[in-house]
């Protein structure tokens, strides 16, 4: 979400996103190092190196994001699977309905919502409350998104 917040800004350190959204360096390099390979990101190098967002933040999804680092949207599996599961299997037949179902509701939510949608609602949000930016150090009100389960040294 930072190099969001500072599209256009140029590029950001690990250190200070790692710092910004408190997660450990080495894990946060692995997540990036993904998401330049798909060309999201881009790295410069040199003294105001780091990286910054290739695409706008209205024009990057969080399915994209989250099919690159995480794979299927749901955790119910691809829809393919559960396409091939709900004609094979007619004893659990209605509980893969279920959970395509979830899963295509899932998608549809995550391929219409940007980077750009969830920094306007959290502006919007905070607006509405009076709730001031949080800084530096301060402890986010959100749950952070955890990829491929815990950072290192979370339970």
């Amino acid at each position: 979400m930072m190099l969001a917040r500072h599209y256009n800004q140029g590029a950001i350190r690990i250190r200070d996103i790692a710092y910004e959204e408190a997660l450990p360096e080495k894990f946060l390099e692995l997540i990036l190092l993904e998401l330049k390979n798909a060309r999201m990101v881009e790295s410069v190098r040199g003294a105001k190196g780091g990286y910054r967002l290739r695409r706008a933040p209205s024009e990057i999804h969080l399915s994209e994001i989250i099919r690159l680092i995480d794979g299927p949207l749901a955790p119910f599996g691809d829809a393919d699977q559960l396409r091939i599961l709900i004609d094979r299997d007619a004893e659990h037949r209605a509980l893969y309905q279920v959970f395509l179902a979830v899963r295509d509701a899932a998608a549809k939510i995550l391929e219409h919502t940007t980077l750009a949608d969830i920094m306007n609602s959290k502006a919007a949000d905070a607006s509405k409350s009076g709730k001031r930016r949080k800084k530096k150090g301060e402890p986010s009100s959100l749950l952070p998104m955890v990829v491929h389960g815990n950072p290192p040294g979370q339970k």
